[in-house]
């Protein structure tokens, strides 16, 4: 069962009662969220490609994607996009016809309604899957290098398998050695299963909304970097989550 909510920043969320949680932060805000912890570092970070693939886990109520083309849009018109969505409620997807968006989103309502209803769109400069299927199989069948990786999935408390060491080699795996995954989790097991991919991991944090991670096998300038073995070393026992663990 899903209801909309008002988040604190004016823009709609939607309550899962099947995980207990928001689909987004109601303190900061469902669209400054989605905006400051995914879309503005993931496009700041790849402003130099003309075309970025992009993987968004999970489409829930299409603000990633959304807001990856309003911000396209507005800033990179030369910019092409790719995206690839996984989706296990198909429900929602289809009912998001009807989704109380913000204003910045009425543009793509002819967009909306294709992925609700045909599960992509596609045009000159943008391609879209929305698949109905577990993120897992999803991204395990996915191929090539990509760019981007939005891991936005319901927390690690209430979803662990979207969050597991397993889970994040397919995102290494994907993003080869140039690719940047952003999360809103800071979770010390969270970076650790991105750090045992090979990931180095940073700080996203900034007026008007809570700390969030950024991720990537490169080295990013002017990003404040999570000295992971001072960390490890002050917390011994910690351990990222693992699929064996999950399976017991």
């Amino acid at each position: 069962m899903k209801q909309w909510v008002e988040s604190d920043d004016g823009s709609y969320t939607a309550y899962s009662s099947e995980y207990d949680e928001h689909y987004h932060s109601t303190k900061d805000g469902a669209l400054n969220e989605s905006l400051k912890k995914h879309i503005e570092p993931a496009f700041t970070l790849l402003r130099e490609k003309d075309h970025i693939r992009l993987i968004d886990i999970c489409f829930g109520l299409g603000f990633n994607t959304l807001l990856s083309l309003y911000y396209r849009d507005t800033y990179y018109p030369d910019t092409t996009l790719e995206i690839y969505s996984p989706e296990l409620d198909g429900d929602l997807v289809a009912s998001l016809v009807d989704f109380p968006y913000p204003e910045i989103f009425e543009p793509y309502r002819n967009i909306i309604t294709d992925l609700a209803t045909l599960g992509g769109y596609e045009d000159e400069r943008t391609q879209i899957t929305v698949e109905i299927i577990d993120a897992r199989k999803g991204v395990g069948e996915l191929e090539g290098i990509w760019d981007v990786w939005y891991q936005d999935a319901f927390s690690p408390a209430v979803n662990p398998i979207l969050w597991t060491r397993e889970f994040f080699a397919d995102a290494a795996r994907l993003l080869g050695e140039e690719g940047v995954l952003t999360t809103y989790s800071t979770a010390l097991a969270t970076r650790l299963a991105l750090y045992e991919n090979g990931f180095g991991v940073y700080l996203n944090r900034g007026e008007g909304y809570r700390n969030a991670t950024i991720a990537s096998r490169r080295n990013l300038e002017d990003i404040e970097k999570v000295d992971m073995e001072h960390k490890i070393a002050c917390n011994p026992q910690a351990l990222p989550l693992m699929d064996e663990i999950q399976e017991l």
